[in-house]
């Protein structure tokens, strides 16, 4: 039995061995293995979510798939959410992580942020529209259902009152939100308008509060994959310069964030 475990425990340490050298082995590495694992979100909609097929699409996806197309590698995608995505990273389980993760000082102790973040977002409430909350300082001593890991729960609770309950990924608060467990769900507001595009949430949902807590989102990578870490500020770069990131916005319904138009701005403009 205690060669066995021995044997478990060995195969193990391997494992994370391989798996963290993988996540290391940068732009050469990924070219030879010839394929890119980039850690998305598949319960996100617009930025990653499931087709009626089963795929995961959205607009991290089709980012994902012009940086392997960069690299000249295929595109493997593995649904994250935010509790774990920063793990997987670290494990050495995916190459990259675009999952509409938010930049804080906290993030970028422990993994590799890639500049300039390549997207900026708020922080708002999906309420039924039979709701009397009219400003966030109507959700003191509410509850509100929310996502595990979000960097800004603490900060809403503290700031606004809130009581918080908190579940993984975004379905399952979702559906607390229908059964009636909580007056409204907080998250990001780019997700919040993508389920109002939807006519299952528009009918009776909307988002009537402004925005707070603005934030920019990053990639990521791991910690000394220095090669992979300029390759992707370049491709951030041309993406603004291109205005891919404002064409994706629109491609699935989102009207440009001020964020996508200034950095195209600033990135188009003929250098002086």
């Amino acid at each position: 039995m205690k060669s066995f475990l021995r044997g478990v425990f060995v195969s193990m340490a391997l494992a994370g061995v391989l798996n963290a050298a993988m996540a290391a082995e940068g732009v050469d590495g990924i070219k030879k293995r010839g394929t890119l694992v980039v850690g998305v979100k598949a319960d996100y909609k617009p930025f990653g979510f499931r087709s009626p097929e089963g795929a995961v699409i959205g607009i991290e996806p089709d980012l994902a798939a012009d940086l392997a197309k960069r690299l000249g590698v295929k595109l493997e995608l593995v649904p994250v959410v935010a509790s774990n995505r920063i793990e997987f990273l670290q494990q050495g389980k995916i190459d990259v992580l675009l999952a509409t993760m938010s930049d804080t000082p906290e993030r970028r102790k422990v993994v590799q942020a890639i500049d300039p973040p390549y997207y900026s977002d708020f922080v708002n409430v999906l309420l039924p529209k039979s709701s009397k909350i009219g400003d966030w300082a109507d959700l003191k001593g509410k509850t509100l259902c929310a996502t595990s890991g979000s960097w800004y729960n603490k900060d809403v609770a503290r700031t606004y009152g809130a009581e918080l309950s908190a579940f993984d990924g975004s379905e399952k608060p979702l559906l607390a939100l229908k059964q009636g467990n909580c007056v409204g769900y907080v998250y990001d507001q780019t997700f919040i308008q993508g389920r109002l595009l939807e006519a299952d949430w528009s009918g009776a949902y909307a988002m009537p509060l402004k925005g707070v807590l603005p934030t920019r989102w990053i990639m990521a990578v791991a910690p000394g994959n220095d090669t992979l870490k300029t390759f992707l500020e370049g491709a951030t770069k041309d993406w603004m310069k291109s205005g891919l990131i404002m064409a994706e916005e629109k491609k699935f319904g989102i009207t440009p964030t001020e964020y996508a138009r200034a950095m195209h701005d600033q990135m188009a403009a003929p250098a002086k």
